[in-house]
């Protein structure tokens, strides 16, 4: 297995999933972690419909710094496949809002809903929110007390993969 392996790894995670754990921090330091339905076009950025009165929504108006993880509950135990990210978030507004209602909800075989300028903007209940993914790992896939091909770990462990790097 190569770096180039992990990264179509991340990338066939975060294809085959639909929903992200987004995790945020309050003003006072205590973090806060939501599940959000997500989108993707280029896998460097995350877009999500939320509430601007939910408790992640208030934390990125204050602190925009995000952890994201996506991962497969599918699996059985001890097969745990995992893809982290942490970056950047916010709000969308102007042309990063005409852009992200391009990319949000994904392609129709996902199952969302689409949406409209107007749906996600004052008065509407509803706000776009986009994360810049500024580091990205995966959990090296292994099999249970086997060490992994790539590393020789007999662990599990995490590795930096570019999931938007394509060959």
């Amino acid at each position: 297995m190569s770096p180039d392996d992990l990264d179509a790894h991340a990338r066939a995670l975060l294809d085959a999933n639909l929903y992200m754990t987004l995790g945020t921090v309050d003003a006072e330091g205590r973090p806060w972690v939501s599940p959000v339905y997500f989108a993707t076009a280029d896998y460097n950025a995350f877009y999500w419909v939320s509430s601007p009165d939910a408790a992640h929504s208030l934390n990125l108006a204050r602190r925009p710094e995000v952890s994201m993880v996506v991962f497969d509950s599918g699996v059985p135990p001890y097969h745990g496949r995992a893809v982290y990210l942490s970056g950047t978030a916010a709000e969308l507004s102007g042309s990063d809002l005409d852009h992200g209602v391009g990319v949000y909800p994904g392609p129709a075989t996902r199952g969302g809903s689409g949406i409209t300028v107007d749906d996600v903007t004052a008065p509407a209940a509803w706000r776009l929110y986009r994360a810049t993914v500024t580091e990205a790992f995966v959990l090296c896939p292994r099999e249970p007390r086997r060490p992994c091909p790539l590393h020789s770990i007999n662990a599990d462990h995490r590795t930096s993969v570019v999931p938007w790097r394509r060959e």
